[in-house]
């Protein structure tokens, strides 16, 4: 991966809402923006999304890639919404091969689309679509160091001012975004956003040393609370495996009344 490339972990909020005028979302929107208004524009993207899961690493390899609406329930406009961006299959092809050099088996899905872990952030932050993207999914695993390995073969890419976005949510518990809010829930919900905020920017933290923190996520504070199921936490792992320092940007906002952050590098 070039010097010019840039590393991204967002949280990406809830379903289409980002896009539908919700108000919960507003800081998210003003945050992605700020981010995308301060980057050169990328050559292409690669999103690792939370709503993916394969046995294997897999990757988009389709030259025009559909949207997936991976959600229910919402008004028309959430299934009318579009992002005509190209796909990158050459890209996909340096990347799949980037992985068969690391040891790691992965394979090529010509017939998947972008769900919206993909295309509501983008279109947020560049909405003319017109940044050749890729999607990658996680392991179903959901082992940590797994996640920080393919970051680091990510890492091994030959290729310039590429994006490369880890799509989740800092805070995932989706009992507690519809439950009332009470002092214990907020301070559970801080300890793990210092937490997290402080492993991957503390610059006096060795490598090895954030490596295994990250690896060992579970034992910071409120963990499970927060992340009751890790998924969309790692994408936080393979973008630390494909900066592989600390980050050189936080950004701490509120999303759905829930503390969140996001990470530049």
């Amino acid at each position: 991966m070039k010097n010019n490339s840039r590393v991204l972990f967002l949280s990406h909020g809830g379903g289409p809402m980002p896009l539908l005028g919700d108000p919960a979302h507003d800081e998210m929107l003003d945050c992605l923006k700020g981010i995308a208004g301060q980057l050169q524009k990328p050559s292409a993207i690669i999103v690792v999304s939370a709503h993916w899961e394969e046995d294997i690493p897999t990757i988009t390899s389709n030259a025009a890639p559909d949207l997936i609406y991976d959600y229910y329930g919402f008004p028309q406009a959430a299934y009318d919404i579009t992002y005509p961006c190209l796909g990158a299959p050459l890209l996909a092809e340096q990347l799949h091969a980037s992985f068969t050099r690391s040891g790691i088996k992965s394979k090529l899905d010509p017939q998947r689309g972008l769900d919206h872990g993909v295309f509501v952030p983008l279109k947020v932050m560049f909405p003319e679509a017109d940044i050749p993207c890729i999607q990658l999914s996680l392991v179903n695993t959901l082992d940590p160091s797994e996640h920080i390995k393919m970051g680091r073969a990510i890492n091994q890419l030959d290729v310039d001012n590429l994006l490369i976005i880890g799509s989740g949510f800092s805070f995932h518990n989706m009992k507690a975004f519809f439950a009332p809010e009470t002092k214990e829930a907020r301070a559970m919900n801080v300890s793990f956003e210092r937490w997290l905020l402080a492993t991957c920017s503390d610059k006096a933290i060795s490598e090895s040393t954030r490596t295994e923190l990250l690896t060992d996520w579970v034992q910071a504070p409120a963990a499970r609370y927060c992340q009751p199921r890790e998924e969309h936490l790692l994408p936080l792992h393979v973008c630390y495996g494909a900066a592989q320092r600390a980050c050189l940007q936080t950004f701490e906002l509120n999303i759905l009344n829930k503390k969140s952050s996001m990470y530049l590098w």
